[in-house]
């Protein structure tokens, strides 16, 4: 379901899910109660990659959010394909990207937005992270120049567009693929604030080393 909107937000923050059930809506509320900021002034792009848990059920009960907009694949396209899709249907000017088990701090968005707006010659800016437990006890502050993550960086849309979006070859690394291809170009800066975290448990996509290794493979030997 998408729902119309009555005004044209600066931000989308886009979400993709597939089987997240157990922690989307915390995903989501922590998007919803951002503070110092209006709510027109970003927009929710959830795509629902053809989850076959209870994502469905849940999102049912939260579909009323006037800045959410539900995008429900009826296949599992993968991640890159649902981020494009997501990113080609964003009207905000500045796009973020949260993974649907993660969430975000509350300030988040009012500073990397503030950020942007008043430093035009950067092209997007990452914040830090830190790990939280599956009950989302605080863990290891992370520095996201120097440990990249996909998620937590805000970008110009008009630059995602012009190195050609994500990779729909990679699977895996879609994030760091891409952000070579960016700052083969652009720029990007560093607000080193934890605002994202990022929820270390059993069933993280990262944990499956065999498959990070065989992309990470073939991001390095990418333009060889």
């Amino acid at each position: 379901m998408e729902t119309d909107l009555e005004y044209i937000p600066d931000i989308s923050v886009i979400v993709c899910s597939y089987n997240h059930a157990k922690w989307i809506e915390r995903c989501l509320r922590s998007i919803t109660h951002q503070i110092h900021i209006n709510k027109s002034d970003y927009e929710i792009i959830l795509v629902d990659d053809g989850s076959e848990d209870d994502t469905c059920e849940v999102l049912s009960n939260i579909e009323d959010i006037k800045n959410l907009r539900i995008i429900q694949n009826k296949q599992n396209l993968g991640l890159p394909k649902s981020l494009n899709l997501a990113i080609r249907k964003a009207r905000g000017r500045y796009i973020i990207r949260v993974d649907s088990d993660d969430y975000i701090a509350r300030e988040t968005l009012y500073f990397m937005k503030f950020f942007m707006d008043k430093n035009r010659h950067y092209q997007a800016v990452a914040c830090d992270y830190q790990f939280v437990s599956s009950e989302e006890i605080p863990g290891e502050r992370k520095d996201a120049m120097k440990e990249e993550i996909a998620c937590g960086i805000m970008y110009r849309k008009e630059c995602l567009f012009d190195i050609g979006l994500y990779s729909e070859e990679f699977r895996m690394r879609e994030g760091h693929e891409l952000r070579t291809r960016f700052l083969s170009k652009y720029t990007m800066a560093h607000l080193p604030i934890p605002f994202y975290k990022y929820r270390d448990h059993e069933n993280n996509r990262t944990k499956n080393l065999e498959e990070v290794s065989k992309f990470d493979e073939k991001l390095n030997n990418q333009g060889k």
